[in-house]
């Protein structure tokens, strides 16, 4: 299986100094990733697809090394609220995540004891005079 992890995808080197991955597609072999990258000094966005049996090192490539195609500026807004809103809504996303947790009534009561043990905590020392 071939396929590139994108936050390890740092060429041109003397470009890019980071890379905070905002979308993955299919996390492995034939996914692609949008990135918020340290692109000059200057937090810009870039998309690469990951690599295949294909085409091991992805694309875009320069000299035999995986690189990102940095998004013209006036796309990137556009293309950050896709991303947010597929991380949020589709299947296996933060909603159903979320709605798991909620679903989970034996962990929900342990945060409820556990934030209630806070509270009263903090309502103890708040009322304790300082010496």
């Amino acid at each position: 299986m071939a396929y590139i992890d994108p936050t390890t995808v740092l060429a041109p080197r003397k470009l890019i100094r980071r890379v905070e991955v905002v979308f993955n597609s299919a996390p492995g072999e034939g996914g692609w990733s949008l990135a918020r990258l340290d692109w000059e000094g200057q937090t810009r966005l870039g998309i690469r697809w990951n690599g295949d049996a294909d085409s091991a090192i992805g694309n875009p490539q320069s000299h035999g090394l995986p690189t990102w195609f940095v998004i013209p500026g006036e796309l990137e807004p556009l293309l950050l609220e896709w991303a947010e809103e597929q991380t949020y809504s589709r299947p296996g996303g933060l909603l159903d995540r979320y709605r798991e947790m909620a679903r989970d009534t034996e962990r929900e009561n342990e945060a409820q004891q556990w934030s209630e043990v806070l509270l009263c905590g903090a309502s103890a020392q708040k009322s304790t005079p300082e010496n």
